[in-house]
Order: structure tokens, then sequence, then C-alpha cells
């Protein structure tokens, strides 16, 4: 289990919760799945495996379900984004190269440059073209690395899910990856769950943290629902 601790845990509905993406969708994502008899592999391997376990999810993985959701809502397809994430590994060198800092800037060439089959089965290499809804490489990935800061090696280390200015951390690290009050490190959740039961000024009083904390807590909290 040691091995485990600093990448953050979640279940499927932890993280579908804190990414606002449908849980099962994370599942099929993560799992594969079939349709009408085709079958569809998983975009990528979770980055833990846990003997006996359903499907545990990882930061990192919080991290590549970004990426891939925003260019999943930007109408690139599934067979598109599984296509650029495997030209990605070989081009960036990386396991999961949708959250790495470098994909904000190689990362518009490689969606670009994708792999699918045709009615046939052949497989060929055709360009994705980003721009038929009008939107642009920048405009999709950009706000979703933006509020990530990044390791020496360019792999994502802390994000903040609401915001750099609401001072919330979902940082593997601490508190096993639960979204924690920047300034004091207590998880939102417990913060959120007194300010309930006793109110926002006592709440400060007994965890010993700014009444702006457990207000910023509570409204994230909220936002989740």
């Amino acid at each position: 289990m040691s091995g485990l601790i600093g990448v953050g845990l979640y279940t499927p509905a932890e993280a579908g919760r804190l990414l606002h993406v449908a849980p099962a969708k994370i599942s099929r994502w993560l799992n594969g799945h079939s349709i009408r008899g085709r079958e569809y592999p998983a975009l990528w391997e979770p980055a833990v495996q846990i003997d006996g376990a359903s499907t545990t999810l990882a930061f990192r993985d919080l991290m590549e379900i970004r990426v891939a959701d925003a260019f999943l809502r930007a109408g690139v397809s599934a067979i598109q984004v599984r296509a650029a994430i495997v030209y990605a590994r070989e081009v960036l060198g990386a396991d999961y190269p949708l959250s790495t800092e470098r994909f904000k800037t190689d990362g518009r060439n490689i969606l670009l440059r994708v792999f699918e089959k045709d009615a046939d089965g052949v497989e060929r290499e055709r360009l994705l073209n980003l721009f038929r809804r009008q939107y642009e490489f920048k405009e999709v990935i950009e706000p979703i690395l933006r509020t990530v800061d990044f390791d020496e090696d360019g792999s994502p280390r802390l994000w903040y899910p609401a915001g750099r200015r609401a001072n919330i951390l979902v940082d593997p690290l601490r508190a096993f990856g639960q979204p924690i009050d920047g300034v004091t490190s207590v998880p939102t959740a417990i913060l959120a769950t007194s300010a309930g039961n006793f109110g926002i000024e006592e709440t400060a009083i007994a965890y010993d943290v700014p009444e702006g904390s457990v207000r910023r807590a509570v409204e994230f909290e909220q936002s989740l629902n």
C-alpha cells in the first residue's frame, strides 16, 4: 500500500464529482465498452491497479480526463482522441501525455495527425479539423491546464479545481488527493460539513482557519452538487 501514497485515490464517483463528468462515462473511458457488438478499448490504462478492487483512479487520471473531456465536448470524436493519445505517447514519451506541460505547445500538431480506420477497416492518416465548430486549440486546452502546477519534468503536480483565486487545491501528496484549503490544508469537505452544522464562525474557531477559507470551502463543495 505504501506505493500508493502520494498518488491520490478516487472512485469514478469521486472523480466525476470533482470533474463534473458522469462516473459511468469515466468507467467506460478507463475500462472500455461495447455498443451493438462493437468493442471500444479503454482510452488509457488507469495509473493505479489494486488487486480485487473496482476501477480506481489516481490524480494523474483526473488530469488526463479533464483534457480528454474538453476535446470531446469540443466535438472531437472518442476515436480521434484515442488515436491522438497513442500518437502523443510516442511523440512526448509519456504514458499520460494529455496532462503534460509540453502538450500545451505540441498538442495541436499531435491532434492534427491522427490515425483512424475507414469504413473498410483500413487505417488511414487524417487531419483533424479542430476549427469545424469555431474552436481554436488554445481555447480548448489553455483553460484546462492553466489551473495546474507542473513539476520540473512537466508532469502535473497540483490542481486548483475552482481556479487559482479560490486557493483550493487538489494535491496528491496531501489529504489523499481530496480538495483542501490552500491556506491551512484542511479538507474542504470537513469545513463545509462543519459550517453546515455549526456555522462559519464556529467552524473557523474550531479548525483555526480564517472565516474566508470556510466560506470558500462551502461555496466549492456546493458547486460540486
